[in-house]
């Protein structure tokens, strides 16, 4: 089997358990995010007194334990989980050139910082993991892109915060795909413009995480007494897939993609194969009610701004790179292993490469696996491959 080296598209920094005690005002004393004990002596995240998930969180690559039990300690985790140094030993034997961060524990659009409550602290947390991840990635930041998070809640210090993002070396920023959810307008709303001109401004594109929502429903005690932790979690996760597909027609519809042209956005961790149902429903029922009467500065289909300004991540699926890139558009797909969560490519991230895209030609894997996300994120392609990276490639990947 070829080796093949390419840019992952959505992995997940596992939050150290000082990163916002030690960044953020003393004055704050135990309502930021921090680690301790709980009442069964597990280590926990906590704020105040109520806990918010295991520590480390989201940490399964690796882990021998029983689904849906996770590591312990830090010690017990996966180190390139936390450790980039690990995190690019890894990328080397995996075939990683460069990889694009998302966080865990903070929420996949920052909404854990809403919990917090005081404006001031919610500020400096949101800060305090962005200035994080530049110190993270500062051994090898050509190969990674950080994104930004955003207080969402506060329009103008939130278009403020991106402006700082992408002087100290950020790449792309993270929002929320569903803001009504969190109490916020709508996405077709003018009140969110400074974020999008912002973004235009610093030419960094706004990433739908799945997740970013409110999704209360997923783990209550209710759906666990019925379902158990593992029908909850198949259940939750294949519906958050969905739940961005509604996402993305809220946004093809919302008038944002006409009044903003050269704006990118991706659906990240959603998966692709839905996306060409999503884009043929918007498409017709756009025609059927005549929207272009009601709305003129729609003067494309749906689609047409999908093919335009938007990309989509997959990492396990075999049926959609297999069969429906021409329905999707192959200059609008982006490969991701989510390392480290639950069902991230672990281990066989060469074997699902092959396996997806068996019988494309070498334009259409390159595309995919490299230039997309290159040109998104403005990654140099570099000519000759890091050392480690080339050994395992010359080793057909240790």
């Amino acid at each position: 089997m070829t080796f093949t080296t390419f840019i992952d598209a959505d992995t997940h920094i596992t939050e150290p358990a000082d990163l916002w005690t030690s960044r953020v005002s003393k004055k704050w004393g135990d309502r930021v995010l921090h680690v301790k004990q709980d009442n069964e002596g597990v280590n926990a995240w906590f704020v105040g007194d109520d806990k918010v998930a295991n520590a480390p969180s989201g940490v399964f690559a690796g882990w021998k334990g029983k689904f849906p039990s996770s590591p312990p300690s830090y010690e017990a985790a996966h180190p390139a989980s936390f450790d980039v140094h690990e995190r690019l030993k890894l990328m080397d034997e995996t075939g990683v050139y460069a990889q694009v961060l998302y966080p865990n524990v903070a929420g996949f659009a920052s909404q854990r910082f809403l919990q917090l409550g005081e404006p001031e602290l919610m500020m400096e947390c949101v800060r305090a993991w962005n200035d994080f991840q530049v110190d993270w990635i500062s051994p090898a930041p050509e190969r990674f892109v950080p994104n930004a998070s955003v207080p969402f809640w506060d329009v103008d210090q939130a278009a403020a915060e991106i402006y700082r993002a992408k002087s100290i070396g950020h790449g792309g920023i993270l929002f929320t795909g569903d803001p009504q959810s969190h109490g916020q307008p709508f996405l077709g709303d003018h009140h969110w413009d400074p974020i999008w001109n912002a973004a235009v401004e610093t030419d960094m594109p706004i990433a739908f995480h799945v997740g970013s929502g409110d999704f209360n429903d997923g783990f209550t005690p209710e759906r666990l007494r019925v379902d158990g932790h593992e029908i909850t979690y198949a259940r939750l996760s294949t519906q958050l897939f969905i739940t961005n597909g509604f996402q993305l027609t809220d946004l093809l519809l919302s008038g944002v993609l006409a009044r903003f042209p050269t704006l990118k956005f991706i659906s990240v961790e959603s998966g692709i194969g839905w996306v060409p149902f999503c884009l043929e429903s918007a498409d017709y029922h756009f025609l059927a009610a005549d929207v272009r009467k009601a709305r003129p500065e729609f003067d494309m289909m749906p689609s047409d701004y999908f093919r335009r300004q938007v990309y989509a991540c997959y990492w396990f699926e075999r049926i959609a790179p297999r069969k429906l890139i021409d329905d999707i558009g192959a200059d609008n797909i982006l490969f991701e292993t989510d390392f480290p969560h639950p069902t991230c490519l672990y281990g066989n991230v060469q074997e699902t490469i092959e396996d997806g895209l068996e019988g494309q030609p070498e334009e259409i894997r390159r595309k995919i696996l490299w230039e997309n996300s290159a040109k998104l994120y403005n990654i140099d392609i570099p000519e000759v491959m890091p050392a480690g990276l080339a050994a395992a490639a010359a080793a057909g990947g240790g």
